[in-house]
């Protein structure tokens, strides 16, 4: 492949003398008066202002978006390695079984350990109170197998588990957990793009997770705060919670 050049000065002023040349004659042929036009003035560039020059280093280091914990799930056989073959009902009654403090007597998700005994094998659709949302299945770690995202819901919180898992060494692990209150959630390339509703009418958060082969984890990238639509009412700054965490495996934010 031949790489492309910079043009030369000379011929970047060739190119403009041919082009005025040739809208003189096209205007000429159609009638037209013809003539370049401006397209107003262009505003002046202003550099970034840097605030405090002699502002001290903080003692402490920023809270550590980029670090993230990865958990193997234990009692789950993957066959072949083919995520496929893991049963997404068995995977989230494994993470019950592994954080009794969140799902057990008082625990935040207490609620869902009832509903789960209403999946049946397979996953979502096992019955109407199952909370276990359908699995996807595509590669978000770049080693061309698929890897697996669940969702299901958390009561009595009413909020959503979202969690990334793929094969390693013949084991399943997590590597992304993540919950909150979610009104949708995507994947593109290998981030997981995660939408949340804000506290002010017509605007949103959408939080994403990438893939990081060095931790080989999801690890949070980018938490963007978007309009969505039109906003009524008076505005309102907008607050937002944390929600209730499981482990320091599954809270990554």
């Amino acid at each position: 492949m031949v790489p492309r050049t910079r043009p030369t000065r000379s011929a970047l002023v060739a190119g403009v003398v041919a082009l005025v040349a040739l809208v003189a004659v096209t205007a000429a042929g159609c009638g037209d008066t013809g003539g370049l036009r401006g397209a107003g003035s262009t505003p002046t560039a202003i550099s970034p202002a840097k605030l405090w020059p002699d502002l001290r280093p903080a003692s402490s280091p920023a809270w550590p978006y980029d670090e993230a914990n990865t958990e193997t799930v234990k009692g789950i056989t993957v066959r072949g390695d083919d995520i496929h073959e893991a049963d997404p009902v068995a995977v989230v009654r494994a993470e019950i079984a592994a954080h009794p403090d969140d799902y057990g007597g008082k625990g935040a998700y207490h609620a869902t350990v009832a509903r789960m005994g209403d999946c049946g094998a397979g996953g979502a659709g096992g019955g109407a109170r199952c909370p276990l949302l359908k699995a996807y299945y595509r590669d978000l770690t770049g080693d061309g197998r698929d890897d697996m995202t669940l969702g299901f819901r958390l009561y009595p919180t009413n909020q959503t588990a979202v969690r990334v898992y793929t094969v390693e060494h013949h084991k399943l692990v997590q590597v992304l957990a993540d919950n909150d209150a979610i009104t949708g959630v995507e994947l593109a390339g290998r981030a997981v793009i995660v939408r949340s509703p804000a506290g002010i009418t017509g605007y949103e958060y959408r939080t994403t997770w990438a893939w990081d082969p060095q931790q080989r984890a999801m690890v949070f990238s980018r938490d963007e705060f978007l309009r969505t639509g039109r906003r009524t009412g008076r505005h309102k700054h907008a607050t937002r919670t944390p929600a209730p965490t499981l482990s320091p495996s599954a809270s990554l934010r």
